[in-house]
């Protein structure tokens, strides 16, 4: 199928920018690209405005340079915050993608940012910092600041044993393992000194007691 040449008027993403030539489908061009203004048939009176259309172009790319250049430098010292949830492990369902991040960018800071400007390898798929790279324009680049926090709340952790309370498993201190007296009774109060020594001292005056073996003289008779 033949093809027209057109010449642009404004910039296409994927096509072409001002003032270049390009071909594209009869169709495309005189049912969206002449309709909406953005390319002219190349024809010689229509050549004469490509001078005009060349500087229009230098015109927008310098602005859009200067722009991403002050962008580049307001983002680099922002930090997006996007909350996610989590199960208990702490880990997340989903995950951060780059049109998340221009949503969240659009809604804590009012900044319109195309998801194809924001560079990510893969998606975000663990809470905590991470850094993203921004190819704002051909030559600018910029690093934005992502904060991933989770919106379930943690489990408390559990509570440690107060030290010097209780020993090892659990079990208290040998000083309170002591059994206790029953209530009502006391303990009775060693006698004293004295009277140990007096009770002692008695049983030692008791005469010897003799063995079984040996007999007392028996006293002589009278004659």
């Amino acid at each position: 199928m033949s093809k027209t040449e057109v010449i642009l008027t404004h910039n296409i993403v994927g096509l072409g920018a001002e003032s270049d030539h390009v071909k594209v489908a009869p169709g495309y061009a005189r049912n969206y690209l002449y309709p909406q203004g953005l390319a002219i048939p190349l024809t010689g009176a229509n050549k004469r405005r490509i001078e005009v259309l060349r500087q229009r172009r230098a015109e927008r790319e310098a602005h859009e340079f200067n722009t991403m250049s002050e962008l580049s430098k307001s983002v680099s010292k922002l930090t997006c915050t996007i909350k996610v949830k989590t199960g208990e492990d702490g880990k997340m369902f989903g995950s951060v993608t780059s049109g998340t991040i221009a949503d969240e960018l659009k809604h804590l800071f009012d900044i319109s940012l195309d998801k194809k400007k924001i560079h990510l390898d893969h998606p975000i798929k663990t809470l905590g910092d991470h850094e993203v790279e921004l190819r704002l324009h051909p030559e600018v680049t910029s690093t934005l600041k992502v904060h991933i926090e989770s919106t379930t709340p943690l489990p408390p952790p559990p509570e440690a044993p107060e030290k010097g309370r209780e020993g090892r498993e659990g079990r208290p201190p040998r000083e309170d393992r002591r059994p206790r007296r029953p209530e009502g009774k006391t303990e009775a109060k060693p006698e004293a000194k004295p009277a140990a020594r007096a009770a002692k001292k008695e049983k030692s005056d008791k005469p010897a007691k003799t063995d079984k073996g040996e007999k007392k003289p028996k006293a002589e008779k009278a004659k």
